[in-house]
């Protein structure tokens, strides 16, 4: 018994179902893409470009934009805010690469109102090998010569680095201190004395 012949219109229909089967699969994978591209947009946030230590004023030459994937656990600041961070001083010790944070910054300046300025000149073996930076807590101690042999508590004083020179050709760097209204007089009889030592005082729990 002969085969039928296929009706014309079968022929016809299955390439217009495979052109709809390849638009379906071609829409889903755009969709796919699209769903990616929404969830893992980037976004330019501020970074370190190198170390900053804890106290040092921030300049431009100390930030770099970064692109990184936008995250709700992640409060990076804005590659907008650029120019607002320049001259802000860093709380804490800055690491290159690291995302830089609102509580990273201070506009705070290093000294506050009523405290003395007093200038300090000081060997290399007066002061600590840590660089010392604006914002830094210090501790100043009298280091007189004991004539008696006794030994007795050295008397120490508080004091906030407000700025730092360069240091002179015999290796010895003057050093402005914030101290309190009725310290300054003292701390310039140590100076002028040069019987004296800077040690860096404990960190607090926050880090300042």
């Amino acid at each position: 018994m002969p085969t039928p012949p296929r009706r014309l219109g079968a022929r016809r229909r299955r390439p217009a179902v495979l052109a709809m089967a390849a638009a379906l699969i071609a829409a889903g994978g755009l969709g796919g893409a699209a769903l990616y591209n929404s969830s893992g947009q980037r976004i330019a946030v501020l970074a370190l470009a190198r170390d900053v230590p804890m106290g040092q004023v921030i300049s431009a030459d100390d930030l770099v934009v970064a692109h990184i994937a936008g995250d709700p656990v992640l409060h990076p600041l804005d590659a907008q805010d650029l120019q607002g961070t320049v001259g802000l001083r860093a709380t804490t010790d800055l690491k290159r690469g690291a995302l830089l944070v609102k509580s990273d910054l201070t506009s705070d300046p290093a000294t506050q109102p009523g405290q003395q300025i007093v200038g300090i000149s000081a060997k290399r073996s007066q002061l600590p090998a840590t660089r010392l930076q604006p914002g830094l807590q210090i501790l100043i101690v009298n280091t007189p010569d004991s004539g008696s042999g006794t030994t007795r508590t050295p008397e120490t004083m508080t004091a906030v680095v407000a700025a730092v020179g360069k240091p002179d050709t015999d290796g010895s760097t003057v050093i402005d201190v914030a101290v309190g209204p009725a310290s300054g007089p003292q701390l310039a009889l140590w100076v002028a004395s040069g019987k004296f030592q800077v040690i860096l005082a404990p960190r607090t729990a926050g880090g300042s």
